[in-house]
């Protein structure tokens, strides 16, 4: 039987190789990450920058279904919540990492580049020009946007019955004469009452409707304010 000697150089010349195939992995890895973090960068010049993209090249055997939103489904909750619906160069807060992953491997999956993005927030979170709760999305053509992602807490139960009155003019009548009325029924016994007898309701729910009117419609307007369904996609900020 035949026993292998192993010598020193047999020694140094396997360590060696060993080493030559870890470097040439570590170099693959690094190779990896480097074009990963180039496509990331990418895809964050893409967001902060302006587009006129209306479609994307999207594979429709991998979309999921729930995540396609037609624009007036969009426009509705924008104006039920007081939101915006802008381009997402104009957003001013961070985004998260999270989403520029799932966007680098939406254009992984569907073997395109996503451009075109636009989010859906308050007001507040975005960069208007002079005159809590994002979405973003990817338009897909035909007045269609793709959910990318979404980050940040849901919205309080309660905005959409705070911004109400202000979706529209008819809400904010609306909510006047909800106002005055409860206001007349409230309003005690007064000499007027006695004077014009049965009328009186009319009086006061005539008089409290119109100080409502001037006053909430003073602080509205005049603040340079609009109604929810005329800002959801105006880039032009209130006063």
């Amino acid at each position: 039987m035949i026993q292998y000697k192993k010598t020193l150089i047999d020694a140094l010349l396997h360590d060696r190789n060993k080493m030559a195939s870890k470097m040439d992995f570590l170099e693959e890895v690094q190779r990896i990450l480097n074009k990963n973090e180039s496509e990331r960068q990418q895809i964050k010049s893409t967001l902060h920058a302006q587009s006129i993209t209306i479609v994307n090249d999207f594979d429709f055997n991998l979309l999921e279904t729930d995540k396609i939103f037609h624009v007036n489904q969009i426009k509705k909750v924008c104006i039920d919540y007081r939101l915006r619906f802008l381009e997402s160069h104009l957003f001013k807060n961070s985004i998260p990492e999270e989403a520029v992953s799932t966007i680098n491997a939406i254009e992984k999956s569907h073997k395109t580049k996503l451009s075109g993005f636009k989010i859906m927030a308050p007001s507040k979170t975005f960069n208007l020009k002079n005159y809590d709760d994002p979405l973003l999305f990817a338009p897909m053509g035909n007045d269609h946007y793709y959910l990318i992602h979404k980050w940040g807490n849901d919205l309080k139960w309660y905005r959409k019955l705070l911004v109400m009155p202000f979706k529209n003019i008819v809400w904010f009548v609306v909510f006047c004469v909800l106002i005055s009325a409860i206001g007349t029924m409230v309003t005690p016994e007064t000499k007027l009452s006695q004077s014009v007898g049965g009328f009186a309701p009319i009086i006061i729910f005539l008089f409290l409707f119109k100080s409502i009117v001037v006053t909430v419609a003073y602080y509205f307007f005049m603040m340079g304010k609009n109604f929810n369904s005329e800002i959801w996609n105006r880039e032009f900020k209130e006063n």
